[in-house]
């Protein structure tokens, strides 16, 4: 059984629940069909390869894993548009699957995108991108690491009807993290969208509650992506 990965797919609140295991060789299996009439499917997407090595190339590896899932989905029914919500490394691959398909008119379009946790500018584990700073006034992060470097074009392509909601955590702690992202890390990805989107929000979950691991067990984080994915 694949083990869950850190993203889900949410079609447009929420009585339908499906899982989409993905093997190794981007096969999709879902747990049932996903009827013409479901209102607001969640689709919790598993992948068996969860422990992609090589930190960047993994990135476009779980990327192509997700457009496999959308194309699937497809294949079931048509959607215009979904939302994508993803936690921790699981959001690197959303925004790669968005950077490396954004000319596919193919796939249905992505209309709210929610990051929570997300380390787009390096995570704790590399000294030298501990002490980033982000001007005040552009957004700009003062260093970039390479897989941030590739992201950089989304500041010219990101669709413009696509709404971004960016949660992370500070543990207050002295660390300026969530215990795996460093704020700043997370805050770095206002400047590769917020040019472009349709809407950009940010909300920081401080003290224990902003931990890494927890942030996706947050009854605060729930309410505020249920308000901005379903109220009008």
């Amino acid at each position: 059984m694949a083990k869950q990965r850190n993203y889900v797919i949410l079609i447009n609140v929420v009585p339908f629940i499906f899982y989409a295991d993905v093997s190794k060789k981007g096969k999709v299996t879902f747990n049932r069909s996903i009827p013409a009439h479901a209102t607001n499917p969640i689709i919790e997407v598993n992948l068996e390869d969860n422990t992609l090595g090589g930190y960047k190339e993994s990135y476009h590896h779980g990327a192509n894993y997700l457009k496999d899932v959308v194309v699937a989905l497809e294949h079931q029914h048509h959607y215009a548009q979904i939302n994508l919500v993803g936690h921790s490394m699981g959001n690197l691959e959303i925004i790669n699957c968005i950077n490396d398909k954004v000319n596919n008119q193919k796939l249905p379009q992505v209309a709210h995108l929610v990051a929570i946790a997300g380390h787009y500018d390096g995570g704790v584990w590399e000294k030298k991108m501990m002490n980033v700073k982000i001007n005040s006034r552009t957004g700009k992060p003062n260093k970039m690491d390479s897989s941030y470097w590739d992201l950089l074009r989304l500041r010219k392509t990101l669709p413009r009807n696509t709404a971004v909601f960016n949660i992370y955590g500070d543990l207050q702690d002295g660390s300026h993290s969530d215990g795996d992202v460093p704020v700043n890390s997370a805050k770095s990805l206002n400047y590769l969208v917020a040019g472009r989107a349709k809407s950009y929000r940010e909300v920081e979950i401080r003290g224990r509650k902003g931990q890494h691991s927890k942030l996706h067990h947050n009854d605060q984080v729930n309410r505020e992506l249920i308000k901005f994915l379903w109220e009008k």
